[in-house]
Protein backbone atom coordinates (compact mmCIF):
# COMPACT_ATOMS: atom_id res chain seq x y z
CA UNK A 1 0.00 0.00 0.00
CA UNK A 2 1.57 3.23 -0.75
CA UNK A 3 1.85 6.32 1.61
CA UNK A 4 0.28 9.05 0.45
CA UNK A 5 0.54 13.00 1.73
CA UNK A 6 -1.13 14.01 4.98
CA UNK A 7 -2.40 17.29 3.36
CA UNK A 8 -3.16 16.67 -0.59
CA UNK A 9 -3.34 12.88 -0.87
CA UNK A 10 -0.73 12.73 -3.70
CA UNK A 11 1.22 9.00 -3.52
CA UNK A 12 4.48 9.57 -1.78
CA UNK A 13 8.16 8.21 -3.19
CA UNK A 14 11.18 8.55 -1.67
CA UNK A 15 11.94 7.40 1.90
CA UNK A 16 10.07 5.77 4.07
CA UNK A 17 8.01 7.39 6.87
CA UNK A 18 7.59 10.43 4.73
CA UNK A 19 4.45 11.86 5.83
CA UNK A 20 4.69 15.10 2.88
CA UNK A 21 4.94 15.67 -1.00
CA UNK A 22 6.16 18.90 -0.87
CA UNK A 23 7.32 21.76 1.81
CA UNK A 24 4.53 23.43 1.01
CA UNK A 25 1.59 20.50 1.59
CA UNK A 26 3.94 20.21 4.90
CA UNK A 27 3.22 24.09 5.72
CA UNK A 28 -0.27 23.91 4.92
CA UNK A 29 -1.18 20.64 6.79
CA UNK A 30 0.26 22.47 10.02
CA UNK A 31 -0.97 25.67 9.24
CA UNK A 32 -4.61 23.79 9.52
CA UNK A 33 -3.79 22.09 12.50
CA UNK A 34 -2.54 24.96 14.76
CA UNK A 35 -5.84 27.60 13.44
CA UNK A 36 -8.14 25.65 15.50
CA UNK A 37 -5.40 25.96 18.50
CA UNK A 38 -5.66 29.42 18.28
CA UNK A 39 -9.24 29.52 18.07
CA UNK A 40 -9.37 28.18 21.35
CA UNK A 41 -6.82 30.18 22.77
CA UNK A 42 -9.12 32.96 22.16
CA UNK A 43 -12.14 31.88 23.75
CA UNK A 44 -9.80 30.65 26.71
CA UNK A 45 -8.65 34.23 27.20
CA UNK A 46 -11.78 35.89 26.53
CA UNK A 47 -13.60 33.51 29.08
CA UNK A 48 -11.76 34.64 31.37
CA UNK A 49 -11.34 38.20 30.89
CA UNK A 50 -15.40 37.81 30.99
CA UNK A 51 -15.43 35.99 33.95
CA UNK A 52 -12.98 38.67 35.95
CA UNK A 53 -14.97 41.35 34.67
CA UNK A 54 -18.32 39.87 36.63
CA UNK A 55 -16.55 38.97 39.89
CA UNK A 56 -14.85 42.87 39.66
CA UNK A 57 -18.53 43.77 39.12
CA UNK A 58 -20.19 41.83 41.92
CA UNK A 59 -17.24 42.86 44.35
CA UNK A 60 -17.58 46.81 43.56
CA UNK A 61 -20.82 47.64 43.75
CA UNK A 62 -20.16 50.97 45.08
CA UNK A 63 -18.02 51.97 42.46
CA UNK A 64 -14.86 51.70 45.00
CA UNK A 65 -13.96 49.06 47.37
CA UNK A 66 -11.33 47.18 48.83
CA UNK A 67 -11.12 42.98 48.93
CA UNK A 68 -8.76 40.85 50.25
CA UNK A 69 -6.84 39.19 47.03
CA UNK A 70 -7.50 35.51 47.86
CA UNK A 71 -11.61 36.04 47.91
CA UNK A 72 -11.20 37.09 44.55
CA UNK A 73 -8.87 34.23 43.82
CA UNK A 74 -11.33 31.91 44.99
CA UNK A 75 -13.76 32.42 42.53
CA UNK A 76 -12.26 32.07 39.74
CA UNK A 77 -10.28 35.81 39.02
CA UNK A 78 -7.27 35.64 36.94
CA UNK A 79 -4.95 39.07 37.73
CA UNK A 80 -2.88 38.14 34.67
CA UNK A 81 -5.99 38.77 32.25
CA UNK A 82 -6.43 42.59 31.66
CA UNK A 83 -7.56 44.44 29.18
CA UNK A 84 -5.98 47.92 29.75
CA UNK A 85 -4.54 49.70 32.57
CA UNK A 86 -4.40 53.49 34.10
CA UNK A 87 -1.74 55.40 36.03
CA UNK A 88 -2.91 57.36 38.65
CA UNK A 89 -1.39 60.71 39.89
CA UNK A 90 0.75 58.79 42.84
CA UNK A 91 2.37 56.49 39.54
CA UNK A 92 -0.13 53.40 41.07
CA UNK A 93 -1.10 51.26 38.29
CA UNK A 94 -4.90 49.82 37.91
CA UNK A 95 -5.53 47.12 35.46
CA UNK A 96 -8.41 46.65 33.85
CA UNK A 97 -11.25 43.97 32.57
CA UNK A 98 -13.25 46.42 30.44
CA UNK A 99 -14.84 48.88 33.01
CA UNK A 100 -13.58 47.74 36.28
CA UNK A 101 -10.13 48.09 37.79
CA UNK A 102 -8.12 46.81 40.23
CA UNK A 103 -4.82 47.69 42.09
CA UNK A 104 -2.93 45.29 44.03
CA UNK A 105 -2.03 46.61 47.66
CA UNK A 106 -0.19 44.88 50.57
CA UNK A 107 -0.99 45.86 54.12
CA UNK A 108 0.67 44.06 57.17
CA UNK A 109 -0.83 40.75 56.85
CA UNK A 110 -2.77 40.24 53.88
CA UNK A 111 -2.71 41.26 50.30
CA UNK A 112 -5.72 42.97 48.94
CA UNK A 113 -7.36 44.72 45.87
CA UNK A 114 -8.66 48.03 45.53
CA UNK A 115 -11.51 47.65 43.23
CA UNK A 116 -12.63 50.66 41.21
CA UNK A 117 -14.91 51.81 38.13
CA UNK A 118 -13.05 53.80 35.10
CA UNK A 119 -14.56 57.26 35.50
CA UNK A 120 -14.63 59.95 32.53
CA UNK A 121 -11.89 61.75 33.89
CA UNK A 122 -9.17 58.60 33.64
CA UNK A 123 -9.93 59.49 29.75
CA UNK A 124 -8.08 62.58 29.57
CA UNK A 125 -4.32 60.83 31.72
CA UNK A 126 -1.05 60.04 29.75
CA UNK A 127 -0.12 56.13 29.80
Amino acid sequence: MDATCLYCNEILSGRLGKKFCSPHCRSAYHYNENKHKQDKLYVAIDKQLKLNRRILKEYNKSGLSTVRKQKLLDVGFNPRYFTHYWKNNKGQVYLFCYEFGFLEIQEPSKIKYVLIKWQAYMDKSKY
